[in-house]
């Protein structure tokens, strides 16, 4: 099939400025070549040469518009807001991000100079978009090289140069359909969310993630508890053979009860989610005092060994990485964020030290098998290396096999050691991560022996013979093979515990041992346990929603949106995420069916293959297949039937007075309600610790809401209030028409239970006039502020170190605080707490109280703590994950705006001054307006429909 016709054309006149198209064989000599990111262009520069001038688009260099940047003809048209005519082949409406302007005319100017121009941005279909948009907006003719590598390393740079492509356009309508798909999904979606939830936004796949963390705090919420006891103990082996060999492997070991009577004892995976016992058949449920009394009756009694059985043990090591399978271990391993470890593997991919760090594929070429297997043996020896190299096939749907799994760059690898040399921190740490795992998968098998033993034997319980089982296993490694090298690590402890080394003394059938140390122990079932961000993406993995590139920014998403948060590395939805999914769930199920959105991913797949056609596959989405039944006619149909109330609600239990208590996520942040009874819900209270008792005892806590006394001067009500930004007091009622209360917020050090009517009527003399300045005659007034307690004079002001000095300080020490310098800086006061060096920089990290609440700094980067975090309890771990997620995070866009704004200025005094004759100025001005112009494509052809 023929892809979509993406050739744009501008929305206004281009005007020819009489300069040449830059193409091959222009008038320049030397070669440019295009990348996405400054520090990739430095690498590669230094290996091409000075042939070569080797420039940075600095990523995206224009997007979809919004409704204002649009030309005045199309603010009018009904699809204005999506900047998609979804009337006339969904055609997209680009413009040059403003932003990007001048390095558009930097790179205009370098193509134009050029002798010839090669595209290198990455690999995957971002890359080849973003070259795509490069070529239309640079006006470079559709042969323009393309050249692809998965390593910066002179070998494969030199080879892209010889062997290069043309843009493929199947993978730039793939990536452009996930564009124009994602707009119109969140920008409709998103409108619903904010008019009936206290969601901020809906996106395809964050839709789904976040859908995910509910389901499982759902099942946490429904999940019951159940109980059950069990005996361990120590058995020593007493035969001959496991005493001759008690030099080498101790006779004593620990087993556990595993039947009575030839009834299995239960365990926790005999229970169901209620609490109750599964269809596991009939097992023993053994309480506190059954385990007790077997206990007694068994101390020192003897047992008989009744199996002892011995199986080979093998393991393999695992593949490569792959971008899920590295994101996942990174977490386990150095509890690094899904954000953190792609930010730290773009820089190490970048600098010339790993391959590409976006694939689904396990596949190692030649020359890196030849490198792996060559390490394996300098290091480890011939023998803890296979015969023939391992072949790795990725499970996961349209793996793309043609890429290369993440490793090591280069035909030989450089080692941790040799690493160390350039690496640290961060980088050091994940390199060395990445070389262990590529070096183990090409190493031998770890083998050994597992052997199972049961023991039997008999107890007198009760005046009654009751016979008993126990058993235990252990496993000996013998070889060690790719463990030498690494161990991957496990999300779950059990399966931990599972694979450490256990020794057994020899045993045969029918020898005798005792028991001693008889230790009864109580056991709960445990609820599921909540997503890490790593298990989250390999949930996404499994079941084929988003891709290598995509899941990073899912999970920074869902976190920055609110709808999740971090307690410890668990993930737990808000209640804002409870009613967007609710919301979702019951209007437009299909768009949270896992099922469904994975197959979005098939059908994008399938697109980049040139297998199906861009347009038809939006239409079949927002009108329907035929026409109807799509995004479209579903907003129109649900949108006054959704009732804002019933999503939004949590049901939560019945009370016992036979009222239903839900919760809510409000406007003002979550809260319980009973009846007329509402009460706020602590932000760091996970729903699925929302039982009915916790309700009624938050819904019981006395309000602090209460009448002090009646102040004197004015006859007013003086009350003590809760708040949306804490609790404060009020004079009077608020009156229709009347003036607003007198308000001000408690110190804090006070509380709405212990505060007193006389601190009260004190806390309303504030904002309080100090004095007048003799000199000037400027009062000085006392203000309790947004970022803490300060004294104006006129447009000056200084900050006071306590709020107690807001009805305390005098005017000659209000005097001497104007007469000093004014500080510098947002927080003159002291460190709430010194947290010691920042394992990834050094840095000494320390937690400050910032105009936005606390946060963490080391001096370079600020990072404020969110719902989870608290000053006394956050870990250094924690701390300098917040930091390296900011550090990732690049400077905030007011940055970014504010020194372009500084930039600029100087720039225009700067050409107001320079003498060019007026032709050259037009010409300049032209081309600067024809850089920016937005930009529409045309629809597709007739003939690409059939």
């Amino acid at each position: 099939m023929p892809p979509t016709d993406l050739t744009e054309t501008t929305t206004d006149s281009d005007a020819d400025d009489g300069e040449p198209s830059p193409r091959r064989g222009g008038r320049g000599s030397r070669k440019l070549v295009i990348v996405e990111s400054p520090a990739k262009a430095k690498t590669i520069g230094g290996l091409l040469g000075p042939d070569y001038v080797v420039e940075s688009s600095i990523g995206h260099i224009r997007d979809l518009a919004t409704r204002k940047e649009l030309p005045a003809a199309l603010k009018q048209e009904t699809w204005a807001d999506l900047a998609v005519d979804v009337d006339n082949g969904f055609k997209p409406v680009y413009i040059v991000s403003p932003e990007k302007k001048s390095q558009v005319t930097k790179l205009k100017k370098l193509a134009r100079d050029a002798g010839e121009v090669y595209l290198a941005t990455d690999e995957d279909r971002e890359g080849e978009s973003i070259a795509w948009h490069l070529s239309q907006v640079l006006g470079l003719p559709e042969d323009t090289p393309r050249m692809v590598f998965h390593e910066i390393t002179p070998q494969a740079i030199q080879r892209a140069v010889e062997e290069y492509r043309t843009i493929d356009p199947h993978l730039v309508e793939a990536q452009e359909a996930r564009r124009i798909f994602d707009r119109i999904y969140g920008f409709k979606l998103s409108d619903v969310m904010r008019r009936k939830t206290n969601g901020r936004s809906a996106g395809r796949v964050q839709s789904v993630a976040t859908r995910m963390v509910v389901d499982r705090e759902r099942e946490r919420m429904a999940f019951r508890s159940a109980g059950w006891w069990g005996i361990d103990a120590t058995v020593t082996a007493e035969s001959q053979s496991a005493r001759a060999a008690e030099a080498d492997v101790p006779r004593s070991f620990t087993a556990s009860l595993i039947s009575v009577d030839g009834l299995a004892l239960a365990t926790g995976k005999d229970f169901d989610a209620s609490g109750g016992l599964g269809a596991s058949g009939r097992v023993l449920v053994l309480d506190e005092d059954g385990a007790r009394g077997l206990a007694a009756g068994l101390e020192g009694a003897a047992l008989t060994v009744s199996s002892m059985t011995h199986k080979p043990y093998r393991r393999s090591p695992r593949a490569p990485f792959i971008t899920s399978t590295l994101q996942q271990e990174a977490g386990r391993k150095l509890r690094f964020s899904s954000k953190r470890t792609m930010s730290v593997a773009q820089h190490l991919y970048e600098e010339g030290w790993i391959t590409y760090m976006r694939t689904d594929s396990t596949t190692l070429s030649d020359q890196a098998l030849a490198a792996a297997r060559a390490q394996a043996t300098a290091m480890y020896g011939a023998a803890y290396v296979p015969a023939s190299p391992r072949q790795y096939n990725k499970k996961v749907k349209n793996a793309q096999e043609a890429h290369e799994a993440i490793r090591p760059a280069g035909e030989t690898f450089r080692t941790p050691d040799e690493a160390t040399r350039s690496l640290s921190g961060d980088e050091f740490r994940l390199y060395d991560l990445i070389w262990k795992r590529t070096i183990a998968s090409q190493m031998a098998d770890a083998t050994g022996t597992s052997a199972q033993v049961r023991l039997t034997g008999t107890t007198t319980v009760d005046a009654g013979s009751r016979a008993v089982e126990f058993g235990a296993s252990g496993t000996v490694i013998e070889f060690p093979g790719f463990q030498r090298a690494y161990v991957e690590g496990e999300d779950d402890p059990e399966a931990e515990l599972a694979d450490r080394e256990v020794h057994l003394p020899p045993m045969a059938e029918g020898d005798p041992a005792s028991l001693s140390d008889l230790d009864p122990g109580g056991h709960t079932t445990q609820p599921p346990s909540r997503y890490t961000e790593a298990s989250l993406v390999k949930a996404l993995e499994d079941i084929g929603v988003g891709r290598p590139s995509t899941y990073a920014s899912i999970v920074s998403t869902i976190l920055d949106r609110g709808y999740v948060w971090k307690k410890g590395t668990a993930m737990v939805p808000s209640l804002t995420a409870f009613g967007v999914v609710g919301l979702l769930e019951q209007h437009f199920a299909d768009l949270v069916d896992y099922g469904l959105t994975a197959s979005m991913e098939d059908d994008l797949d399938e697109i980049a293959g040139g297998e199906q056609d861009m347009a038809r596959w939006l239409g079949d989405f927002y009108f329907g297949p035929g026409g109807t039944g799509g995004l479209r006619d579903q907003l129109e149909r649900n949108l006054d039937a959704i009732d804002a109330g019933a999503v939004n609600a949590v049901p939560i239990g019945v009370a016992g007075d036979g009222q239903e208590i839900v919760a809510r996520s409000g406007k003002y942040g979550p809260y319980l309600k009973k009846g007329d009874e509402t009460v706020s819900i602590p932000e760091d209270l996970a729903p699925d610790e929302i039982t009915v008792e916790k309700a009624e005892e938050l819904l019981a806590a006395p309000s602090s809401d209460r009448v002090l006394g009646i102040d004197p001067e004015s006859g007013l009500e003086v009350q003590v209030k809760a708040g949306r930004f804490g609790p404060y007091v009020q004079l009077g009622e608020i009156a229709d028409g009347g003036p607003k209360p007198r308000t001000s917020s408690l110190f804090a050090t006070m509380t709405p239970a212990t505060l007193t009517f006389e601190q009260a009527v004190e806390l309303l003399r504030i904002p309080r006039v100090v004095g007048s300045d003799p000199e000037t005659g400027e009062e000085i007034v006392a203000y309790n502020g947004k970022f803490g307690p300060y004294l104006k004079k006129g447009s000056d002001s200084r900050s006071l170190q306590a709020e107690e000095q807001l009805l305390a300080v005098t005017l000659d020490e209000a005097l001497a605080l104007f007469a000093q310098p004014k500080p510098r800086g947002r927080n003159a006061r002291g460190p709430l707490r010194d947290l010691g060096a920042d394992p990834a920089s050094g840095l000494a990290m320390v937690v400050k109280d910032g105009r936005f609440g606390p946060y963490v700094t080391d001096g370079t980067t600020n990072a404020s703590l969110r719902v989870g975090d608290d000053v006394e309890g956050l870990t250094v771990e924690r701390a300098s994950e917040l930091l390296a997620e900011r550090r990732a995070a690049g400077p905030s866009k007011n940055a970014t705006k504010k020194k372009a704004a500084k930039k600029k200025a100087p720039a225009k005094k700067k050409a107001a001054k320079k003498k060019a004759p007026a032709k050259k100025a037009a010409a300049t001005k032209g081309a600067a307006k024809k850089a920016t112009a937005p930009i529409l494509a045309p629809a597709p052809r007739a003939s690409d429909d059939g």
